[in-house]
């Protein structure tokens, strides 16, 4: 089974590549407002190095939001194009739960602007918080009262230290916990803004 791992959710450009759920490629740096420069080149590179078709895939796994409103239309957007090729599957994965993995108890959290962020927690392979947008206020709250979860994220703009993201290591850890995409033409982004009552 070779699997195209793919995030551009938020600030990092990630890609993956696993074989029988090893990594044998993987490369993630922050590229936040290049990530539609720098995709494709990336993707390229991988494919050169492990002497790879693009047609080569069985499937292709994919941060679906939330995040950035382009960037994750950008990695989306490229991921269905190459299962339309190939007929490789399409799976999808929260891009808050792949900023963790399936071994721990997390709560993952990115800046939604506005003083909100978006947060989802996890246990292992449980979804403890369906991912949502809360204030700040609430997400500090919420901290407080959950002191055995760890915090994964770029936390400077709550003043809090977390640990950081590992995107790709996320999308293989949670990759075989969620449904293939039957329909991939009609996959949309997960926005969650769109639906906050603000």
């Amino acid at each position: 089974m070779l699997s195209l791992l793919l995030d551009s959710s938020n600030v990092n450009l990630c890609v993956g590549i696993s074989k029988d759920n090893n990594l044998v490629y993987k490369i993630s740096y922050s590229c936040f407002q290049r990530q539609s420069e720098e995709m494709i080149p990336e993707i390229k590179k991988a494919l050169d190095v492990l002497n790879l078709e693009l047609l080569d895939f069985d499937e292709v796994v994919c941060a679906k939001g939330p995040g950035s409103y382009t960037g994750l239309r950008i990695s989306m957007t490229i991921a269905k194009i190459i299962c339309q090729l190939s007929g490789a599957k399409l799976k999808l994965v929260s891009s808050l739960r792949i900023m963790g993995n399936s071994n721990k108890k997390f709560i993952a959290l990115m800046n939604a602007r506005s003083n909100r962020s978006y947060i989802g927690v996890y246990s292992f392979n449980q979804v403890e918080l369906e991912d949502q947008i809360m204030t700040n206020d609430q997400v500090k709250e919420y901290i407080i009262k959950h002191p055995d979860y760890e915090l994964i994220g770029d936390l400077e703009y709550l003043k809090l230290k977390a640990k950081p993201a590992d995107e790709i290591n996320g999308l293989l850890s949670f990759k075989d916990l969620v449904e293939e995409e039957k329909d991939v033409l009609k996959v949309k982004p997960v926005y969650l803004k769109e639906n906050y009552g603000i």
